[in-house]
């Protein structure tokens, strides 16, 4: 494995495009002393991945980029103005350095908790893209790890600090306005939009830039096609799982912030996927053919909690979350916030500051990468906290697991298990390949 980057893949390349915050809080590059400023490297150079950086650069000094694909990475320090000695293709170098108080994660998923432990176990804070985890039993790995090392840790949720939005729902449903709340219906994009472009996909020569071993990480080896990489790597359950964990972590962790289901301990009593669809058949879980996408492509899960209310998740509802109550109902996503409360009665005066610093944990509402910052100087959990993080995943993950099976089981949300379905069981985890093994 390459350490450094070779001086031969820094020609001339197009930068990559970061999103700039349109608003940044009172921690801003140029109000500390340079001696003062927190160090970050970051791992994982795509498109979120060079928005992350973009974002953190007004709040910490970059000391390091590391991608697997050389022109990734060459393009990054391209356009951060890195020089070539701190670039690397393998992060452990990055984990290695005394000098990096912050690793940045924005790497495909499932690398994300490998790299998140042993940053926290070599004494960095972390700051990790969603969705934190690829497995339900990477969800307790990293939530071991999280309260073993005591770093504090910000997962890149960015809904969690909407506070005209998704914390004003959220505070609605905490202050009982829509009454007992009986069913939350979580609208997931559809994506793949339509089975005919979900394969057959062939096998083609790995790119010379790009390290495919080291890609595949944990996952099992397999040829190189260039739909399983770069832009698509979510629609293969070997990486990810899918919209329904890609999106799912936005809503599925505001639904049960507002539910207050986001603590351990919580969660549905049992999942229903005998709705879901994927355009490739599985038997016994495993799909049929590696050619193809394999994530569903429509679905509706039905997730019943010990509270009485029920938690929807489906592509065949609007992109947001409806909220229903005994009092009323509200619809919220990333654009409106509405519904009969807000339209008949409901101002301002019920929606305080004091809530929404309760929201925030204590903290001054702020923009989450901000508010990470914020809390490794003074303490406290992160608006995004690994803990509630997890909650989500976990629905996400079952989800992913009844819909590869087509069936409905029982979840035991205290003893986090399934119960009395050895085969759906069996996926709460997943082998690991040899040299990528995840150590606690």
């Amino acid at each position: 494995m390459k350490t450094n980057l070779s001086r031969r893949y820094f020609l001339a390349a197009g930068a990559v495009l970061g999103g700039i915050p349109t608003f940044l809080p009172n921690l801003l590059h140029g109000e500390e002393a340079p001696s003062e400023r927190l160090r970050f490297a970051h791992i994982g150079l795509g498109g979120m991945g060079c928005a992350d950086v973009q974002g953190h650069r007004h709040l910490a000094e970059l000391v390091g980029l590391c991608d697997v694909d050389a022109q990734r990475l060459q393009s990054a320090a391209k356009q951060f103005q890195t020089p070539s000695e701190l670039c690397y293709a393998d992060y452990r170098r990055i984990l290695d350095r005394d000098d990096v108080d912050v690793v940045s994660c924005s790497t495909p998923d499932h690398w994300h908790v490998k790299i998140c432990i042993e940053a926290l176990q070599a004494g960095k804070h972390v700051f990790c893209q969603k969705p934190l985890t690829l497995t339900v039993e990477e969800g307790f790995l990293i939530r071991k790890a999280c309260e073993k090392y005591r770093k504090t840790f910000q997962v890149g949720t960015q809904q969690r600090d909407d506070t005209q939005r998704f914390l004003r729902a959220v505070n609605m449903a905490h202050k009982g306005i829509l009454g007992k709340i009986h069913t939350v219906t979580v609208g997931l994009p559809t994506s793949p939009r339509s089975r005919d472009i979900c394969g057959p996909f062939e096998p083609s020569p790995v790119p010379e830039e790009l390290d495919w071993n080291t890609w595949l990480g944990q996952a099992p080896w397999t040829e190189y096609i260039r739909q399983r990489c770069h832009g698509t790597f979510r629609y293969w359950f070997e990486y990810a799982s899918g919209v329904i964990a890609d999106w799912g972590a936005h809503h599925v962790d505001i639904a049960l912030w507002l539910l207050r289901e986001d603590k351990k301990g919580c969660g549905p009593l049992s999942v229903d996927g005998t709705e879901s669809v994927c355009a490739v058949d599985f038997h016994d879980g495993i799909p049929s053919s590696d050619r193809y996408y394999n994530t569903p492509i429509d679905f509706r899960f039905v997730c019943p909690f010990a509270s009485g209310a029920t938690l929807i998740i489906t592509n065949k509802a609007d992109n947001g979350l409806l909220v229903e109550g005994e009092k009323g109902r509200i619809f919220v996503n990333r654009e409106r916030i509405t519904g009969q409360p807000i339209e008949e009665a409901w101002d301002q005066d019920q929606y305080t500051e004091e809530d929404k610093r309760r929201l925030f944990k204590g903290k001054n509402p702020s923009w989450h990468k901000a508010n990470f910052y914020q809390c490794i100087r003074e303490g406290g959990l992160t608006v995004s906290d690994p803990f509630s993080h997890v909650q989500a995943m976990t629905v996400c993950h079952l989800c992913g697991i009844a819909a590869r099976l087509k069936r409905k089981f029982i979840w035991d949300p205290v003893a986090e298990t399934i119960v009395g379905d050895d085969l759906a069981k069996s996926f709460l985890q997943r082998p690991q390949r040899k040299g990528f093994e995840i150590h606690v």
